[in-house]
């Protein structure tokens, strides 16, 4: 018998950070919430010892377990918690019975032990050396992260986003405030699957680019016990992704009382006021701090536990952009826009902010009941509201006075419990329900009884007024989640089968301009009531109410798998998943597109299905070498957003209104103002074009609708990696002893790409366009010549190419006995996509790419791809000042490839296409510039070093440590200003020729001070 990885080899597997590692809107279920305990047992000449008797305790919960081996001497333990060690002991007749002590388990992975009992019997149990616990049994692509690594990484933002980055396959993005979307195998943080204990927390609908429902973690950061990132895991249990899959659990209360709490601080005085020779960064006046407090314990010893966790932010955000755009418009410019809205228009803007307070507020309570030694129940109920105040137009090119900011805000309720059951020593279930309901706020900050206007200067657009996407918004849904799992142990088979059923019912507001958007081309119109664009959205019955989407569907999940242990040191793991749609709902349907394209634009999910297959091998090849690989097909984590903009923008239930030219607005009759505010501009709609609303008809946008032959995205992933635990005897201690090395190599290939397009265009044929940009840049192209003799409109449907994306990776960690840790790790990505899909709405996401042709599909390089991502960690825990108290060092770098973006030609976009299809992003245009591709440029390296440094001191008892800390983000840039420097492009990617990079402003360092006591 193989005894396989040392144990050892197993720790570093379960503690490094480099373990081995679409559109159909998918909901995330329950995932891995608990662990399990394999293994076989045989005697010292390797005969297999049946029917010997395995005995498992928890050191921590009492809770016990007795099972026994079967025929081949093979058995296994599941539904197990990850919260603290197990003793597990074997017996059998006539032979001398082992106990291996203080076992760990992993979330991803099962645990497998390896009993060799000799004839030799004595009195006592004898107490085995550790190495015989073997291996980790997870198959595909994976990391996962424990309590030491979740408590000592520099996690300024106290999210799980800080921690996981250390695996170079894991790209956040910093550049965003506190957002930190994660990025798997190149795609948008929208394909990735967040759960916590068995509750999806991703973000069901699609509005925010963390992953999350809500504006910041929604869960404690220090009620975490485990987290794990799969990106490919060969197990059927895993959907609702094809990124990947972020999956933490909480931790549980034992037969101890415990605790901690927290509080750290930092104020303006702690970030820089210039980089990178003499950027200015104006961050403004504020202080943030955060506490919070985690208790546990038991309600009844070894039967009944508690674990709570609390957790404040009162903070601030920032601007420091604005202190760049305020070089483009002078000081006096912006008072006499401030003095004409006031005096002219009876509307007060506010100010220039630079800063604003925020606040974010947890809390979580977990119950934990072994019913019986076979029956362990679990339920956990988490809070969270926050709330962020926002720029909505905060390009360096533009400038929002302060009530044109608004409040993006989210309340979460979630609840959730599982029963595990051991119903024989082979045979287990597993029962889960979850509910989370959510209400979502984007409310503008000044109100919404006033519209949007927008002054031209001649660098800088500047917005006052209520955001033009936040007069009408508001977004409510809840989620209803039921799963049974069973595992069946049949010698060298463990047969895996369960079903699932979510339900998410959507109510969804969104009618921009319902209290009009105005343009001025001049601050001379502006004073003198001269508008170039007038636009008005509402209900035909002039009740925004009417124009919301209330609608949902249902997801049913069944799946079956058999692993199979065909030798003592190969596993083959085999499966299949089959999802399938049902939903009632489907959008109003509107007459004239049934006219005018043959059939209805009530279309939905309902009857539509994948099959997805998986298959898996893990091989130890040698003692210290396995070798691991797969294949499988994955379906989700698309935006719902994309669906409901088909029941939203229907030209039904909500029409749209717009004039341009010079427009007098003083001579204009208004209507529809509310009480107590003037009847005037900005205060009151047109007559006219609330008469045009009122008629149903208007001047509509593009109606959206779904392809009726829409097949269900999904992506193909395969894998080779191996893991190499060689014990080096070199003499010395640096280079000497165990290390652990990972490799892994991973295709992924998509099937059905989600994209948008016009479905109202007709090529007639071919045109040469020539001239001259806005930026003196001569150009002659040849583009399709468009007619639209259809409705106009835009259809979600499938890509006639689809995305790619290949990733390898390598790393290598080590455990020092002195108390030194490292690991380094590289992973180069190749990803290319049709369309970034970057947006919420139809019109973005078509309009903010690069192209040639609107409506081309030409896989190019993804904005998601980090092309080269090196990582490395070291720490270090040590009474080195106080005796039997440690100081701690945590240092994580991170060296990666910059952010690709597009160079485009400026402002000719309409001209060449004569406004067939109109177009226009967020940053001026998107033609491509002549003989360029898109995403062909990247921008520079951004390199940084993170630092935690931390002491240990006396409590008030003799158990109890206060730790004070120091954590400084961008350590490099704190010490030279001109380093740490991150540059990248203005969302969404394309520059003009003359367009330089932006300094991001996570270029600046942070330092942060606090205080935690455990006890």
């Amino acid at each position: 018998m193989s005894k396989r990885l040392s144990f050892g080899a197993a720790v570093l597997l379960g503690t490094s950070t480099l373990a081995a590692t679409a559109l159909l809107p998918t909901l995330a279920v329950a995932q891995v919430t608990t662990s399990a305990i394999r293994g076989v047992v045989q005697t010292d000449t390797g005969t297999a010892v049946p029917n010997a008797t395995i005995s498992l305790v928890n050191n921590d919960t009492g809770f016990a377990r007795t099972v026994r081996t079967d025929g081949s001497g093979n058995f296994s333990i599941r539904n197990l918690s990850v919260t603290g060690s197990y003793n597990v002991e074997v017996n059998a007749p006539n032979l001398q019975g082992e106990r291996v002590e203080n076992v760990r388990l992993n979330l991803s992975d099962d645990t497998q032990l390896a009993f060799q009992l000799g004839s030799d019997v004595m009195d006592e149990i004898i107490v085995v050396a550790q190495r015989q616990v073997v291996a980790d049994l997870a198959i595909g692509p994976n990391a996962s992260f424990g309590i030491d690594t979740l408590e000592n990484a520099p996690s300024i933002n106290r999210n799980i986003a800080d921690v996981i980055r250390i695996d170079p396959r894991v790209f956040v993005d910093e550049g965003r405030g506190d957002i930190n979307s994660v990025q798997c195998v190149g795609q948008s943080s929208r394909f990735n699957s967040i759960t916590l204990d068995g509750v999806a927390l991703n973000d069901s609908f699609g509005l925010n680019s963390n992953g999350y429902p809500t504006e910041r973690q929604p869960f404690p950061f220090d009620a975490l016990e485990q987290v794990s990132v799969e990106i490919a895991p060969f197990d059927v249990k895993y959907g609702g992704f094809t990124a990947c899959n972020i999956n933490s659990v909480t931790k549980s209360g034992t037969n101890t009382f415990s605790g901690s709490a927290f509080v750290d601080y930092t104020d303006d005085s702690m970030r820089p006021n210039t980089v990178a020779g003499g950027q200015d960064f104006d961050f403004g006046d504020y202080d943030e701090i955060r506490y919070g407090l985690t208790l546990g314990g038991p309600i009844i010893k070894d039967k009944l536990f508690f674990f709570a966790a609390y957790d404040k932010l009162e903070g601030a955000n920032t601007y420091p952009q604005t202190s760049i755009t305020r070089q483009f418009i002078s000081q006096a410019e912006i008072d006499e826009i401030a003095s004409i809205a006031q005096n002219v228009y009876q509307y007060d803007p506010g100010t220039i902010p630079t800063s604003n307070p925020n606040f974010d507020e947890k809390f979580l309570l977990k119950l934990d009941w072994n019913v019986t030694d076979q029956h362990r129940l679990t339920g956990t109920f988490n809070y969270n509201d926050g709330n962020n105040i926002t720029r909505s137009d905060g390009d360096t090119d533009e400038l929002e006075f302060s009530n044109h900011l608004y409040e993006r805000g989210a309340e979460l309720l979630s609840y959730s419990g599982a029963l595990f059951s051991d119903w024989t020593d082979n045979f287990s279930t597993e029962i889960r329900a979850s509910y989370l309901d959510l209400d979502n706020r984007q409310v503008s900050v000044g109100g919404t009884d006033f519209g949007e206007f927008v002054i031209e200067t001649p660098n800088v657009d500047v917005y006052l007024g209520s955001d033009d996407s936040r007069q009408s918004n508001d977004l409510n849904y809840d989620q209803l989640a039921l799963s049974f799992r069973g595992n069946y142990a049949m010698g060298d088979h463990n047969i895996l089968f369960g079903a699932e059923y979510t339900e998410l019912n959507i109510f969804n507001l969104f009618l921009p301009h319902s209290e009009t958007a105005i343009r001025f081309d001049s601050v001379a119109d502006f004073r003198n009531g001269i508008a170039s664009q007038i636009e008005y959205n509402n209900a035909p019955s002039q009740n925004p109410d009417d124009a919301a989407a209330e609608w949902g569907y249902a997801l049913n999940t069944l799946y079956v798998q058999d692993e199979w242990a065909a030798t003592d040191r190969l596993t083959v793991i085999a499966g299949m998943r089959y999802d399938w749609y049902s939903s009632n709902d489907v959008p109003t349907e509107n007459p004239a597109f049934v006219a005018d394209y043959g059939f209805s634009n009530a279309q939905n999910f309902d009857g539509v299905d994948l099959w997805q297959p998986r298959l898996g091998f893990t091989y130890d090849a040698t003692d210290t070498l396995q070798l691991r690989g797969g294949a499988g097909r994955y379906s989700g984590g698309n935006p719902n957003v994309w669906l409901s903009n088909n029941y939203s923008s229907n030209n039904v239930d909500q029409v749209g209104a717009r004039v341009r030219g010079a427009i007098d607005l003083f001579s204009l009759t208004y209507v529809l103002a509310e009480d107590g505010v003037p009847n005037a501009p900005g205060w009151a709609v047109p007559q006219d074009l609330a008469n045009s609303v009122g008629t149903g008809v208007g001047r509509n946008f593009e109606i959206n609708y779904l392809d009726p032959d829409f097949v269900i995205p999904s992506d193909w992933k395969y894998s080779l990696g191996a893991t190499w635990t060689p014990d080096f005897n070199t003499g010395e201690d640096i280079f000497g002893g165990q290390w652990l090395f990972q490799a892994d190599l991973l295709w992924s290939d998509s099937e059905n790409t989600a994209i948008i397009q016009r479905g109202d265009l007709v090529q007639a044929g071919l045109v040469t366009r020539t001239g001259t940009d806005r930026q003196g840049v001569p150009y002659s192209i040849s583009v399709p010549d468009y007619d639209s003799p259809l409705l106009d409109s835009f259809v979600l449907t499938n890509a006639d190419e689809s995305n790619r994306a290949f990733v390898a990776s390598i790393g290598a960690s080590k455990r020092w006995e002195n108390g030194w840790s490292a690991r380094v790790g590289y992973a180069y990505s190749d990803a290319e996509d049709v369309q970034p899909m970057t947006s919420s709405v139809a019109f973005s996401n078509y309009n903010n790419r690069a192209f040639t042709d609107p409506q081309e599909q030409i896989l190019s390089r993804s904005n998601y791809n980090t092309k080269h991502r090196f990582t490395g960690a070291v720490s270090h825990q040590r009474d080195w000042l106080l005796k039997d108290y440690d100081t701690g060092v945590f240092a994580f770098f991170q060296a990666q490839s910059g952010q690709p973006y597009s160079r485009t030609l400026d402002g000719v976009a309409n001209s060449i296409y004569g406004f067939t299809p109109f177009l226009g992003n967020g940053n001026g245009d998107s033609i491509l510039l002549p003989g360029t591709t898109r995403n062909e440029f990247t921008s520079p390296t951004w390199t940084k070093v993170d630092l935690r440094i931390s002491q240990e001191l006396p409590g008030f008892r003799a158990d109890d440590r206060t730790e004070v800390f120091m954590v400084i983000d961008n350590l490099t840039n704190l010490i030279n200003s001109d380093w740490g420097i991150l540059e990248r492009p203005v969302f969404p990617g394309t520059l003009h020729v003359n367009q330089a990079l932006s300094i991001n402003q996570a270029s600046a360092y942070e330092i942060r001070f606090g205080a935690r006591y455990d006890f």
